[in-house]
């Protein structure tokens, strides 16, 4: 199968619904063998149709990302089977509560971090040997505008993004001279459940559906893509 990520295995984790499955599904038209994580056993399938439509193939993980030791657990599985990792993924996300922050109980705070933060820690932890047995590995973390705006009563997610952001450029700059890149993608506004959840009040369909970010995230996983510790917004892709 050709395509533009031809040959290459991808993991993407949240990939039973929203964004997750539109970048699943494209990647599978160009060529990726994709590794499908997230909690859900029956929206997971839901994708692995969508992939075989287009021709490609999928490995489906059902997997909570806060049951830590299972992310542990998936280094040496995806090592066995392919050898070696190309493009990492790391769109799961957890909203919590928007409410002051003396008000948001510790166990909203602790998801919240766990979904966001820790969790994409660890899939740095486990995989970048494996992003490293690439001839160009490729490791892409979803971050959010609001890092930028850090408004009242969005406590617990806000710093669990700025937290996501300082870890991967952390990384980006442990593996600045080998041939694995780190970036970060903003989606901006986009057609989501959790979108949902924040603004219920919105009319959804004034938002771009998921998949407009999908041109930018192929992008960023091509071997060719160069640029390293970038925070890229899904409308204005860079030239790398």
């Amino acid at each position: 199968m050709g395509g533009r990520l031809s040959g290459r295995v991808a993991l993407i984790t949240g990939a039973s619904r929203g964004i997750g499955a539109e970048v699943a599904v494209r990647y599978a038209a160009e060529g990726a063998h994709v590794v499908l994580v997230a909690r859900t056993v029956g929206g997971l399938e839901e994708v692995d149709d969508r992939v075989r439509g287009v021709g490609g193939t999928a490995t489906l993980v059902p997997l909570d990302l806060r049951q830590h030791d299972g992310i542990d657990n998936l280094g040496p599985a995806i090592l066995e089977r392919f050898g070696r990792l190309d493009v990492l993924v790391g769109n799961a996300g957890a909203l919590g509560s928007l409410s002051p922050l003396g008000h948001i109980p510790a166990s909203v705070w602790d998801d919240v971090i766990a979904v966001n933060l820790t969790a994409n820690w660890r899939l740095i932890r486990i995989f970048d040997p494996l992003l490293r047995r690439s001839d160009a590995g490729r490791a892409i973390f979803v971050t959010s505008g609001i890092t930028r705006l850090l408004p009242a009563y969005w406590g617990a997610y806000a710093v669990s993004k700025a937290g996501l952001e300082a870890l991967v450029r952390t990384y980006a700059g442990e593996i600045a001279d080998t041939p694995v890149r780190a970036n970060l993608l903003n989606p901006g506004p986009t057609r989501t459940s959790m979108r949902a959840q924040a603004f219920p009040g919105e009319d959804p369909l004034r938002l771009p559906p998921p998949d407009h970010v999908c041109e930018m995230v192929v992008r960023l996983a091509e071997p060719s893509f160069l640029g390293n510790g970038l925070w890229v917004a899904a409308d204005q892709p860079p030239e790398q």
